[in-house]
């Protein structure tokens, strides 16, 4: 399995209501450096094959650079009607939201 086909299925994974960080599934996919990475297959990725708007960065900020179809606004839409509250300056609580471990099951 390729590391990207590693962050998308990590991603799928992420139930409704939890955020993970970039660097925390680059990190379980196996490239704990590849944050950047992540957001690109984010950014190259259909808006509707993933749970995109579960992903932010490691201090909890809305980090998206926004296209048409993926603004900020709409990611912090999404992440409140899971019941996820982001403050006024995009930031939701880690300590509260953050999913802590994905297991990734090679023949899943």
């Amino acid at each position: 399995m390729t590391f990207k086909e590693r962050v998308i299925r990590i991603i799928q994974a992420i139930p409704e209501g939890k955020v993970m960080s970039y660097g925390q599934v680059a990190a379980a996919a196996g490239s704990p450096r590849a944050a950047r990475q992540v957001g690109g297959i984010l950014r190259a990725s259909s808006i509707d094959t993933l749970p995109w708007w579960r992903v932010i960065n490691s201090q909890g900020y809305i980090s998206i650079k926004g296209s048409f179809e993926a603004t900020p606004q709409l990611q912090k839409q999404l992440l409140v009607a899971e019941g996820v509250p982001v403050s006024v300056d995009m930031q939701v609580d880690m300590a509260e939201y953050q999913l802590r471990a994905v297991i990734l099951r090679e023949n899943q």
